[in-house]
């Protein structure tokens, strides 16, 4: 599933942010050689990120931070393996029956939360309920909305029936299970163990000091076996440049490196082993559909035709990364190559605001309709570098067309619930990291539309609605990727989002961790068996 991501960062067994394919690897170091005495316990992980977790709940969980947490704290009924396949997690199997009605989970005997108590399918059922639960405030509902019933007819069988065929059935499970018996009582939303989680994942939660890091611990218990990692720290640095300088100083072991800092790596860093692969992921420029400014279509078009995107490219992603065009990347099957972008004709963009009303009246250099400047305030997050050096270069290219684009930098969490879900903004820079299955049905369907849903700029289109039902109940392959392919163009052409660019994941990883392997799905999928050799490791065991 989509989610909003502050930056593309090093994530670790999330089924909705994976890291993806085409990895690359520096000739000179080699991960998996296994030393001499083989896998050891202790150490401590530390990641590093620009803003805080919100909720450690699964069913609540919408940012990057929050699922980095969650994806190590609970586990699905399935996962995405290395090759990108669903297989099994919380689920010793799953089988899809009548064209795809009707799926029976069978869970793994004995599992426990990490309380001890046993896990069960009512546990699993629990989930459902607050998934579709009005009151509760989660984006995911609508992946459960096809479901006519969930029946759990032993202890360890999950039988889930669908009004109809739902193409990404499967991946919608991917999602955690929560225990009833925890958040069974109370305030669901506001619920205690929202910050203090209980869960069936390899770590366990140990303390959260908000804004400042979260710790968690290896689970002896863990049914594939304890990691060998016994800490994972993760840090809250909100500023790319102090993230450089804790690197160099080699205080975190993992970082995402902005283009600049990955060109400049090999005269500071030793001790790290770098990466480099497309992302499953875009960054964009999203209009506030609602406010009166973008209702007209060819106002959104004349920013598009005033924005040179390999200028970005070029100057911000130091050409690692690509002009994007729609939602889908170019590694994905649903992405449509034929797709012909907006080309940068700042006299094009002249003409369609005079066409729109939009004329220069006061000698003062700013456009003016009905007595009004054309102005605006583009946010964006607190700390991300690439999105602020963007905003820079959209608002010069925006003034020599007239118009006044202001910026405003704000911190994350404010950021997100003070702007972003209420739909206080003009316009914003953000990103998507998106999941392997095309279905995003929750950032564009008009139904998604509303305060701390996906669709935040307020997209209403019948057609592109009509598609993404359709999307959602075809198993052919092919006939899906032509709906999804169509989807693609429709929204580059209405320009909801003025789609920015397909970024390139650059993330590094400490030498003294054993074991990091790139696969079709990215670093990370088998974090649960990295380790460091005692004579290497720097913590020690708490």
């Amino acid at each position: 599933m989509p989610r909003i991501f502050p930056r593309v960062a090093f994530v670790v067994s999330l089924p909705c942010a994976l890291l993806l394919s085409a990895c690359r690897r520096e000739p000179s170091f080699s991960p998996t050689a296994v030393p001499a005495g083989g896998p050891a316990d202790g150490d401590a992980y530390v990641s590093a990120s620009l803003g805080d977790a919100s909720h450690l709940n699964p069913v609540l969980a919408t940012d990057s931070a929050s699922n980095e947490i969650v994806g190590l704290v609970f586990n699905g009924l399935v996962k995405y393996d290395k090759n990108l396949h669903i297989a099994g997690d919380l689920a010793e199997s799953f089988e899809t029956l009548r064209g795809g009605r009707e799926i029976i989970f069978r869970l793994r005997p004995g599992l426990r939360w990490q309380d001890g108590l046993p896990v069960t399918s009512d546990d699993v059922r629990f989930t459902f309920e607050k998934l579709t639960d009005p009151s509760v405030r989660t984006p995911f509902s609508a992946d459960y909305a096809r479901v006519d019933r969930l029946e759990t007819p032993d202890p360890l069988t999950i039988r889930v029936f669908y009004k109809e065929p739902f193409a990404p059935a499967l991946e919608s499970w991917t999602r955690g299970i929560i225990p009833r018996h925890v958040y069974g009582t109370g305030d669901f939303n506001g619920h205690p163990a929202n910050r203090r989680p209980i869960g069936t994942g390899p770590y366990i939660f140990v303390e959260w000091k908000s804004d400042e890091k979260i710790i968690l611990k290896a689970n002896p218990d863990y049914w594939e076996g304890k990691p060998h990692i016994s800490r994972y720290i993760f840090r809250v640095i909100p500023d790319a440049a102090v993230q450089f300088l804790e690197l160099r100083n080699e205080s975190v072991d993992t970082v995402s490196l902005t283009p600049d800092q990955y060109k400049a790596y090999d005269v500071f860093f030793r001790s790290y082993n770098k990466f480099r692969y497309p992302s499953f992921s875009y960054t964009y420029l999203g209009f506030n559909l609602n406010r009166p400014l973008f209702k007209d279509r060819r106002v959104r078009e004349a920013i598009a035709c005033a924005l040179n995107k390999q200028e970005i490219i070029d100057g911000v992603l130091l050409g690692m990364g690509a002009p994007a065009t729609g939602p889908f990347p170019p590694q994905s099957w649903a992405y449509d190559p034929g797709v012909k972008d907006f080309a940068y004709d700042p006299e094009r963009a002249k003409a369609l605001l005079a066409e729109a009303g939009w004329t220069a009246s006061k000698g003062d250099g700013v456009l003016y309709k009905d007595g009004r400047p054309f102005a605006f305030t583009v946010v964006t997050n607190q700390g991300n570098k690439l999105r602020e050096m963007t905003a820079v270069i959209l608002q010069s290219h925006l003034a020599a067309i007239g118009i006044k684009m202001n910026i405003r930098i704000i911190e994350w969490s404010s950021f997100l619930h003070n702007f972003i879900d209420p739909g206080n903004f003009d316009a914003t820079i953000l990103g998507w990291s998106t999941g392997i299955d095309p279905d995003q049905y929750v950032i564009w369907h008009s139904s998604q539309r509303g305060p701390g849903k996906y669709n935040f700029v307020g997209y209403a289109n019948p057609e592109a609605d009509r598609l993404l039902e359709e999307g959602r109940r075809e198993f052919d392959p092919a006939r899906r990727r032509d709906i999804y392919r169509r989807l693609h163009r429709i929204l580059h052409d209405d320009l909801p989002y003025l789609f920015l660019y397909y970024p390139e994941s650059l993330p590094v990883v400490h030498k003294r961790f054993v074991g990091v392997e790139t696969a079709p799905i990215g670093i990370g999928w088998n974090f649960n068996t990295w380790y460091v050799p005692k004579t290497r490791q720097k913590y020690a065991v708490q």
